[in-house]
């Protein structure tokens, strides 16, 4: 991964996020938009997990609904903002031609 990947990661994810599990992320995904839709999936099943709204009367309150809005904002953010290891339009790709292979000769 390069720095360019690893920075645009951490402007999505934040900067106290483990650049050792982005790192083996990216290894196994090979794109920077999945790896970043990976972490922010599992930050909100975790915030699922759990009561979103806990009120012990009188003393505390405690709302995670919003942090759940906000982590749905960002996933569906991800599909229009670019990445750096996004494909450039109308560079060529790699293509793949397929032929089938057929003996020269009829063999008994």
């Amino acid at each position: 991964m390069n720095p360019a990947v690893l920075a645009w990661l951490l402007a999505q994810l934040g900067p106290t996020t483990d650049q050792t599990d982005l790192t083996a992320r990216y290894a196994r995904l090979a794109s920077a938009r999945e790896v970043a839709r990976e972490v922010l999936s599992e930050r909100r099943a975790n915030l699922l997990a759990e009561p979103l709204r806990m009120t012990v009367d009188g003393v505390v309150t405690i709302d995670q609904s919003n942090n759940l809005q906000g982590l749905e904002r960002q996933l569906a953010a991800l599909t229009d903002t670019s990445a750096p290891d996004d494909p450039v339009a109308g560079e060529p790709g790699i293509k793949l031609v397929t032929a089938p292979l057929v003996p020269a000769r009829r063999t008994r």
